[in-house]
Protein backbone atom coordinates (compact mmCIF):
# COMPACT_ATOMS: atom_id res chain seq x y z
CA UNK A 1 0.00 0.00 0.00
CA UNK A 2 1.49 3.25 -1.09
CA UNK A 3 0.79 5.58 1.96
CA UNK A 4 -0.06 8.82 -0.13
CA UNK A 5 -2.35 6.92 -2.75
CA UNK A 6 -5.70 9.49 -3.46
CA UNK A 7 -3.86 12.08 -1.95
CA UNK A 8 -3.50 15.33 -4.37
CA UNK A 9 0.29 17.45 -4.35
CA UNK A 10 1.25 20.28 -5.78
CA UNK A 11 5.23 20.75 -6.12
CA UNK A 12 6.58 24.39 -7.79
CA UNK A 13 9.13 24.69 -9.09
CA UNK A 14 9.97 21.01 -10.06
CA UNK A 15 11.95 20.92 -13.18
CA UNK A 16 15.31 20.09 -12.03
CA UNK A 17 16.72 20.21 -8.62
CA UNK A 18 15.02 19.54 -4.86
CA UNK A 19 11.64 20.06 -6.78
CA UNK A 20 12.04 16.74 -9.11
CA UNK A 21 13.40 14.80 -6.17
CA UNK A 22 10.16 15.81 -4.07
CA UNK A 23 7.78 15.37 -7.17
CA UNK A 24 9.13 12.02 -7.86
CA UNK A 25 9.04 10.79 -4.31
CA UNK A 26 5.80 12.11 -4.08
CA UNK A 27 4.84 9.97 -6.87
CA UNK A 28 6.42 6.84 -5.74
CA UNK A 29 4.22 7.10 -2.71
CA UNK A 30 0.95 6.94 -4.55
CA UNK A 31 0.23 10.81 -4.73
CA UNK A 32 -1.24 12.35 -7.81
CA UNK A 33 1.59 15.53 -8.76
CA UNK A 34 1.14 18.42 -10.52
CA UNK A 35 5.05 19.44 -10.90
CA UNK A 36 5.24 23.18 -12.37
CA UNK A 37 7.77 25.32 -14.10
CA UNK A 38 8.60 27.43 -16.23
CA UNK A 39 11.12 24.99 -18.56
CA UNK A 40 9.36 22.45 -20.73
CA UNK A 41 10.59 20.38 -23.37
CA UNK A 42 12.15 21.98 -26.45
CA UNK A 43 12.11 25.45 -23.83
CA UNK A 44 13.88 24.90 -21.43
CA UNK A 45 15.11 28.51 -19.23
CA UNK A 46 18.68 29.19 -19.58
CA UNK A 47 19.18 26.23 -21.95
CA UNK A 48 19.77 24.42 -18.41
CA UNK A 49 19.16 20.35 -17.83
CA UNK A 50 15.75 19.48 -16.84
CA UNK A 51 12.10 20.47 -17.62
CA UNK A 52 8.46 20.14 -15.88
CA UNK A 53 7.83 17.73 -18.90
CA UNK A 54 10.92 15.07 -17.80
CA UNK A 55 9.67 15.39 -14.15
CA UNK A 56 6.46 13.58 -15.05
CA UNK A 57 8.17 11.25 -17.71
CA UNK A 58 9.81 10.12 -14.32
CA UNK A 59 7.16 9.73 -12.29
CA UNK A 60 5.42 7.51 -14.47
CA UNK A 61 8.05 5.37 -15.59
CA UNK A 62 8.21 4.66 -12.09
CA UNK A 63 4.35 4.12 -11.97
CA UNK A 64 3.22 6.99 -10.63
CA UNK A 65 0.95 9.60 -12.44
CA UNK A 66 2.00 13.62 -12.61
CA UNK A 67 1.13 16.35 -14.70
CA UNK A 68 3.01 19.53 -15.48
CA UNK A 69 2.11 22.56 -16.11
CA UNK A 70 4.28 25.52 -17.46
CA UNK A 71 3.91 28.81 -15.07
CA UNK A 72 5.97 31.63 -14.21
CA UNK A 73 4.98 31.82 -10.53
CA UNK A 74 6.13 35.63 -11.02
CA UNK A 75 2.96 36.32 -13.40
CA UNK A 76 -0.25 35.89 -10.50
CA UNK A 77 -2.44 34.80 -13.31
CA UNK A 78 -0.53 31.85 -14.14
CA UNK A 79 -0.30 30.67 -10.88
CA UNK A 80 -4.18 31.55 -10.12
CA UNK A 81 -4.80 28.93 -13.42
CA UNK A 82 -2.62 25.88 -11.84
CA UNK A 83 -5.07 26.36 -8.97
CA UNK A 84 -8.29 26.52 -11.01
CA UNK A 85 -7.19 23.30 -13.21
CA UNK A 86 -6.37 21.88 -10.19
CA UNK A 87 -10.01 22.63 -8.50
CA UNK A 88 -11.20 21.40 -11.77
CA UNK A 89 -9.43 18.33 -12.54
CA UNK A 90 -9.58 16.91 -9.20
CA UNK A 91 -11.66 19.08 -6.84
CA UNK A 92 -9.00 18.92 -4.12
CA UNK A 93 -5.39 19.75 -3.17
CA UNK A 94 -3.88 17.71 -0.26
CA UNK A 95 -0.12 18.54 -0.34
CA UNK A 96 1.65 21.90 -1.08
CA UNK A 97 5.17 22.23 -1.71
CA UNK A 98 6.65 25.86 -2.25
CA UNK A 99 9.96 25.01 -3.81
CA UNK A 100 9.87 27.49 -6.57
CA UNK A 101 12.83 29.96 -6.68
CA UNK A 102 13.74 32.61 -8.71
CA UNK A 103 17.70 33.17 -7.46
CA UNK A 104 19.63 30.31 -10.17
CA UNK A 105 18.66 32.80 -12.75
CA UNK A 106 21.69 35.34 -10.93
CA UNK A 107 22.88 33.03 -9.16
CA UNK A 108 24.51 33.45 -5.23
CA UNK A 109 27.50 35.74 -5.33
CA UNK A 110 29.52 35.95 -2.39
CA UNK A 111 30.06 39.60 -2.28
CA UNK A 112 29.42 42.30 0.91
CA UNK A 113 26.21 43.75 0.74
CA UNK A 114 26.61 47.47 -0.72
CA UNK A 115 28.92 45.61 -3.50
CA UNK A 116 25.68 43.27 -4.54
CA UNK A 117 23.25 44.72 -7.38
CA UNK A 118 19.50 45.35 -6.33
CA UNK A 119 18.37 42.51 -9.21
CA UNK A 120 19.21 40.31 -5.91
CA UNK A 121 16.11 41.35 -4.78
CA UNK A 122 14.10 41.18 -8.05
CA UNK A 123 15.32 37.43 -7.74
CA UNK A 124 15.46 35.65 -4.51
CA UNK A 125 12.04 37.88 -3.43
CA UNK A 126 9.76 38.46 -6.26
CA UNK A 127 10.62 35.32 -7.71
CA UNK A 128 11.54 33.31 -4.54
CA UNK A 129 9.77 34.43 -1.73
CA UNK A 130 6.49 36.24 -3.56
CA UNK A 131 6.45 33.88 -5.91
CA UNK A 132 5.32 30.93 -2.53
CA UNK A 133 3.35 33.63 -1.45
CA UNK A 134 1.49 33.98 -4.17
CA UNK A 135 1.21 30.02 -4.33
CA UNK A 136 -0.21 30.12 -0.81
CA UNK A 137 -2.47 33.26 -1.79
CA UNK A 138 -4.60 31.12 -4.25
CA UNK A 139 -3.75 27.27 -2.76
CA UNK A 140 -5.12 27.90 0.58
CA UNK A 141 -8.85 28.60 0.19
CA UNK A 142 -9.09 25.02 -1.43
CA UNK A 143 -6.84 23.56 1.06
CA UNK A 144 -9.15 24.86 3.28
CA UNK A 145 -11.66 22.67 2.18
CA UNK A 146 -9.99 19.34 3.17
CA UNK A 147 -10.43 17.55 6.56
CA UNK A 148 -6.90 18.18 6.87
CA UNK A 149 -3.88 19.15 4.48
CA UNK A 150 -0.31 20.19 4.71
CA UNK A 151 1.87 23.04 2.93
CA UNK A 152 6.15 22.82 3.00
CA UNK A 153 8.13 25.64 1.89
CA UNK A 154 11.60 24.94 1.23
CA UNK A 155 13.98 26.75 2.44
CA UNK A 156 17.74 26.98 4.35
CA UNK A 157 18.27 26.68 7.89
CA UNK A 158 21.56 26.08 10.25
CA UNK A 159 19.41 27.12 13.70
CA UNK A 160 19.86 31.16 12.18
CA UNK A 161 23.56 30.64 11.35
CA UNK A 162 24.49 33.78 9.09
CA UNK A 163 24.90 31.78 5.24
CA UNK A 164 27.09 34.60 4.17
CA UNK A 165 25.06 36.15 1.67
CA UNK A 166 22.80 38.96 2.61
CA UNK A 167 19.63 38.73 0.44
CA UNK A 168 19.79 35.15 0.38
CA UNK A 169 20.06 35.18 3.92
CA UNK A 170 17.26 37.10 4.17
CA UNK A 171 14.75 35.52 1.68
CA UNK A 172 15.59 31.95 3.13
CA UNK A 173 14.48 33.48 6.49
CA UNK A 174 11.45 35.06 5.42
CA UNK A 175 10.22 31.99 4.22
CA UNK A 176 10.09 30.23 8.00
CA UNK A 177 9.00 32.84 8.90
CA UNK A 178 6.39 32.65 6.32
CA UNK A 179 5.57 28.97 7.44
CA UNK A 180 5.19 29.98 11.10
CA UNK A 181 3.00 32.37 10.25
CA UNK A 182 1.03 30.67 8.21
CA UNK A 183 1.06 27.56 11.02
CA UNK A 184 -0.88 30.11 13.39
CA UNK A 185 -3.21 31.14 10.96
CA UNK A 186 -4.36 27.56 9.70
CA UNK A 187 -4.29 25.89 12.74
CA UNK A 188 -7.61 25.89 12.93
CA UNK A 189 -8.05 24.45 9.67
CA UNK A 190 -5.80 21.66 10.65
CA UNK A 191 -3.51 22.06 7.65
CA UNK A 192 0.35 21.81 9.27
CA UNK A 193 2.87 24.31 7.30
CA UNK A 194 6.22 23.65 7.62
CA UNK A 195 9.68 24.67 6.50
CA UNK A 196 12.02 22.12 5.23
CA UNK A 197 15.66 22.66 4.49
CA UNK A 198 17.37 20.00 2.18
CA UNK A 199 21.47 19.90 2.44
CA UNK A 200 24.41 20.47 -0.18
CA UNK A 201 22.63 19.01 -3.19
CA UNK A 202 24.20 17.52 -6.67
CA UNK A 203 21.14 19.27 -8.62
CA UNK A 204 22.33 19.54 -11.89
CA UNK A 205 23.83 22.76 -11.81
CA UNK A 206 25.27 21.75 -9.01
CA UNK A 207 26.95 18.92 -10.93
CA UNK A 208 27.43 21.45 -13.94
CA UNK A 209 29.43 24.31 -11.67
CA UNK A 210 31.26 20.92 -10.67
CA UNK A 211 32.17 19.80 -14.28
CA UNK A 212 30.93 16.25 -12.86
CA UNK A 213 27.92 13.84 -13.09
CA UNK A 214 26.64 10.83 -10.89
CA UNK A 215 29.23 9.17 -12.23
CA UNK A 216 32.21 10.58 -11.24
CA UNK A 217 31.03 13.23 -8.18
CA UNK A 218 33.00 11.44 -5.40
CA UNK A 219 36.31 12.36 -7.70
CA UNK A 220 35.42 16.32 -6.63
CA UNK A 221 36.84 17.19 -3.16
CA UNK A 222 34.01 19.75 -2.61
CA UNK A 223 31.08 17.31 -3.32
CA UNK A 224 31.87 14.65 -0.25
CA UNK A 225 28.74 15.49 1.50
CA UNK A 226 26.39 15.78 -0.74
CA UNK A 227 22.90 14.72 -0.94
CA UNK A 228 20.72 14.30 -4.15
CA UNK A 229 17.68 15.82 -4.26
CA UNK A 230 15.61 12.86 -3.57
CA UNK A 231 17.11 12.24 -0.19
CA UNK A 232 14.76 16.32 0.54
CA UNK A 233 12.15 14.34 -1.13
CA UNK A 234 11.70 10.92 0.93
CA UNK A 235 12.00 13.72 4.33
CA UNK A 236 8.88 15.35 2.30
CA UNK A 237 7.72 12.37 1.79
CA UNK A 238 7.61 10.97 5.33
CA UNK A 239 6.46 13.84 6.19
CA UNK A 240 3.33 13.79 3.96
CA UNK A 241 2.56 10.21 5.12
CA UNK A 242 3.10 11.02 8.77
CA UNK A 243 -0.52 11.12 10.73
CA UNK A 244 0.93 13.19 13.12
CA UNK A 245 2.28 15.91 11.21
CA UNK A 246 0.09 18.63 12.57
CA UNK A 247 2.44 18.62 15.86
CA UNK A 248 5.30 19.45 14.13
CA UNK A 249 3.44 22.90 12.41
CA UNK A 250 5.43 25.82 12.33
CA UNK A 251 8.61 24.10 12.72
CA UNK A 252 11.71 23.67 10.74
CA UNK A 253 13.08 20.25 9.95
CA UNK A 254 16.12 19.49 8.26
CA UNK A 255 16.54 16.66 5.78
CA UNK A 256 19.16 14.77 7.53
CA UNK A 257 17.10 14.93 10.84
CA UNK A 258 14.27 13.94 9.37
CA UNK A 259 16.38 10.78 7.47
CA UNK A 260 17.62 10.21 11.46
CA UNK A 261 13.69 10.46 12.58
CA UNK A 262 11.91 8.48 9.96
CA UNK A 263 14.81 5.98 8.89
CA UNK A 264 15.39 6.55 5.16
CA UNK A 265 18.46 7.39 3.44
CA UNK A 266 19.44 8.62 0.20
CA UNK A 267 19.38 6.73 -2.72
CA UNK A 268 22.48 5.10 -2.85
CA UNK A 269 22.26 3.93 0.74
CA UNK A 270 24.14 7.03 2.40
CA UNK A 271 22.73 8.78 5.84
CA UNK A 272 23.65 12.46 5.42
CA UNK A 273 23.86 14.58 8.64
CA UNK A 274 22.28 17.38 8.36
CA UNK A 275 24.54 20.56 6.50
CA UNK A 276 25.80 22.91 8.47
CA UNK A 277 27.60 26.16 7.94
Amino acid sequence: MKPLNGKVALVTGGSRGAGRGIAAELGKAGAIVYVTGRSVRGASTNHWPGTVDDTVSEIEAAGGKAIAIQCDHTKDAETEAVISQIRKEQGKLDILINNVWGAHDLGVEGKPFWELTLQNWDTMFTAGVRAQLAVNHFAVPLLRENKQALIIHTTFWDYGKYTGQFYYDLAKNALVRMAYGLSIELKADNIAVLAVSPGFMRTELVLKYHGADEENWREADDLQQTETPYYVGRGIGALAADPNVMEKSGQVFRAGGLAKEYGFTDIDGRYIPPFTI
